[in-house]
């Protein structure tokens, strides 16, 4: 290597690599279209090697371009995690939190999962969102958010570091007042519709797929997005849904009127993790994950299990996993 190579150089290759557009890096970076073209060339240079072809449109790698830009993508990630460790020292040095939790857990574990953390991080700053599994997912991916709780997707969380929480496995539920065979309501003509949760999320897809496999075609009358919403319509008997053990726990002040049952044939779950990005600290996020683990296990796997004795062996916790 003839010359040293520029940081920046490498942050810039990184991101023409990943656009292919030389207008969107320095959109994206704030530097001027020439900046950004300098810098290309001035890494070409110093290897002595193209690296980009650029008369394509959108820009496309070179064969050595496509070698190179995967050690670049490896090392930059290694840097990035080694500044994140120095900068937090040990967990109790970190001094910024962006944190999301979906909804199953933002009444009960949230504020008990803060006051912890203020007091275990006392030098934090700390910012916390409620979303769904799928915008925490994205979130983290273009690096808006350092930690997030979620259900696992079905594809790849490319460039994320999971950290198993709970097993949820999935239920049926039903008004008190239904007397019926729980089976009959998975044909298409039964008088009491499937209140289904909205395909934008992810525990609305995973129940859309498992229908699909199971070869049942219901109507799709109804599509929400709140699971309060959805319990309380089955409450008052306008319909029956599948939920999880614990959207169903959540919903407390209708269990009166709604009685819960095993999900018929084969069961299936939905796992949810703590997800982080590569770079932040191992040490912060397994304190998460501790204190998570211990949280859902307290306010959700032990009061439901105990009231529905069925679910004790499919409704756990998995603090052994990720550790």
């Amino acid at each position: 290597m003839s010359k040293s190579l520029s940081l920046r150089w490498l942050e810039v290759f990184r991101l023409v690599a990943k656009s292919g557009s030389i207008q969107k890096v320095a959109s994206e970076t704030g530097l001027s279209i020439s900046t950004v073209s300098n810098h290309l060339r001035s890494l070409e240079a110093a290897l002595g090697i193209d690296l980009v072809d650029h008369g394509r449109r959108p820009m496309g790698l070179t064969p050595a371009g496509e070698v190179f830009a995967r050690y670049v993508r490896d090392g930059l990630t290694v840097l990035k995690r080694g500044e994140a460790e120095i900068r937090s020292g040990n967990w109790r040095h970190a001094t910024d939190l962006r944190l999301a939790l979906i909804d199953d857990f933002d009444n009960q574990i949230a504020p008990d999962l803060f006051r912890f953390l203020a007091h275990a991080l006392p030098r934090c700053n700390f910012r916390h969102y409620t979303r769904p599994s799928h915008e925490i997912i994205a979130k983290l991916q273009e690096h808006k958010l350092d930690a997030g709780v979620a259900t696992r997707p079905s594809e790849r969380t490319v460039g994320l570091i999971e950290y198993p929480l709970m097993r949820d496995p999935f239920v049926v539920i039903l008004p008190n007042s239904f007397e019926g065979d729980p089976e009959g309501l998975f044909t298409p003509d039964s008088d009491l519709p499937l209140l289904r949760y909205s395909r934008d999320y992810m525990i609305g897809k995973q129940i859309e797929i498992q229908l699909t496999r199971n070869k049942y075609n219901l109507p799709n009358r109804f599509e929400l997005e709140c699971n309060q919403s959805i319990t309380g319509l089955v409450a008052e008997g306008s319909g029956w849904a599948i939920t999880t053990a614990a959207c169903f726990h959540r919903a407390q002040r209708f269990h009166d009127s709604v009685k819960v049952i095993p999900f018929p044939g084969r069961n299936f779950v939905r796992t949810v993790s703590l997800f982080t990005t590569e770079v932040y600290p191992e040490t912060t996020s397994k304190l998460i994950q501790k204190v998570m683990v211990n949280l859902i296990r307290q306010h959700f796997t032990d009061p439901m299990c105990k009231a529905h004795f069925w679910l004790k062996d499919e409704f756990v916790t998995l603090e052994a996993e990720g550790t």
